[in-house]
């Protein structure tokens, strides 16, 4: 019984850590236009500052792994966690780019070291439960992201000064690690010593993490480009841009909490297929038609469709045969990450050269060859 209740215990610590994840990432979203307004910064120097984000996030993932295979994923969640909330109010300070590009990548490394550590923990809960609960994880975290961009929005809205916006937002991540940290299991995860046991990929391996890159690339393209497509081409003020963010976070959550019927109902490869060409229909939507409205619609399309797409791609790259599970998870998490954290800075690039909603459309061409791939997940 006592056994039971710890893992109670542990099952809800973790939902409220990958809710904090969540909170934490989305929170940055409405602060960007911000950043770019005050540091005078045009979408190709901002594109460039943001790889300082997916610099410091890929980076810190090898060592976290490491660590948390040494000292325990409870530990390095507490620890990263705790000093991640630094980073917010920091962001909102910063006067110069370098110092800019700094707490980016301050950020992305607490942040990637938190992810990193709560999967790994979020695993070996899955398996004392006995049954599949990952989703249900990911979904809280999706749950998260709407939190902290509608929560950032609205006191922005309210006229709190941005420093004090992202300070109280500080304070609440700052509460989640200090409450639950304690629950979390202290036994350290010794798989994470082989998830890093990383080799090239190639074949349907190489195959798989690229579709990961670029259906993480289109959640990365929401975070940091969403609220600067309201604000510049759509008329919305600066401080309800993040709402765009928003309505993409909860159609995530939706999508995600329902996902399990739905690839049962549909099979993986038509998941996949009608995800990423109603995500594709969504980026189109949002880039080419100029309402208002279209634009929120289109961030939902998107969100809805996303959901399941790396869900079953994961779950195909653990089938893939004459490699193993371990080895192919890690593959595609890496590339994926690479997309998520990366491809934003790609966009910023592209936007530079075209138009942000150029670069969008884009997007959704990447994404149907997404659709078009579909079958490399058949069972």
């Amino acid at each position: 019984m006592e056994g039971r209740t710890t893992l109670q215990k542990a099952t809800r610590a973790t939902r409220m850590i990958f809710l904090m994840s969540g909170l934490a990432m989305a929170s940055w979203a409405p602060m960007v236009p911000y950043a770019k307004a005050r540091l005078n910064l045009d979408d190709a120097s901002l594109g460039l500052v943001l790889l300082a984000f997916g610099g410091g996030s890929m980076l810190s993932m090898p060592v976290i792994g490491w660590l948390a295979s040494r000292y325990g994923n409870d530990k390095v969640i507490g620890i990263a966690g705790a000093l991640m909330c630094l980073a917010l109010p920091a962001l909102a300070l910063v006067q110069t780019i370098a110092m800019l590009a700094i707490g980016l990548f301050y950020f992305g490394a607490m942040l990637g070291a938190v992810d990193v550590a709560m999967n790994a923990h979020a695993v070996e809960v899955e398996r004392l439960e006995g049954r599949a609960v990952m989703s249900g994880f990911h979904g809280l975290f999706s749950l998260g992201g709407l939190a902290g961009a509608a929560g950032m929005s609205v006191m922005l809205a309210s006229g709190l000064p941005l420093f004090a916006c992202a300070l109280s937002v500080s304070a609440v991540l700052a509460l989640i690690v200090i409450s639950q940290q304690t629950s979390l299991l202290r036994t350290a995860n010794h798989a994470v010593r082989q998830s890093f046991a990383f080799r090239m990929p190639r074949g349907l391996l190489l195959l798989v993490g690229a579709l990961c890159f670029v259906s993480f690339l289109a959640e990365g393209s929401m975070l940091d480009w969403s609220a600067l497509l309201l604000r510049d081409f759509r008329g919305y003020s600066a401080a309800s841009a993040g709402i765009g963010y928003a309505c993409f976070s909860v159609a995530m959550a939706v999508g995600r909490l329902t996902g399990d019927r739905l690839i049962a109902w549909l099979g993986p490869v038509w998941t996949v297929r009608a995800g990423a060409m109603l995500a594709a229909a969504g980026f189109l939507m949002s880039a080419l038609m100029p309402w208002h409205a279209t634009a929120l619609l289109g961030f939902v399309l998107v969100g809805l469709g996303a959901a399941n797409v790396v869900p079953v791609m994961f779950s195909a790259a653990g089938r893939l045969p004459d490699v193993a599970p371990a080895v192919s998870i890690a593959v595609v998490t890496a590339l994926g990450y690479a997309g998520l954290l990366l491809g934003p800075a790609l966009i910023g690039f592209v936007a530079h050269a075209t138009s942000l909603p150029v670069a969008l459309a884009a997007v959704a061409v990447l994404l149907m060859l997404v659709a078009a791939s579909a079958p490399v997940v058949r069972r």
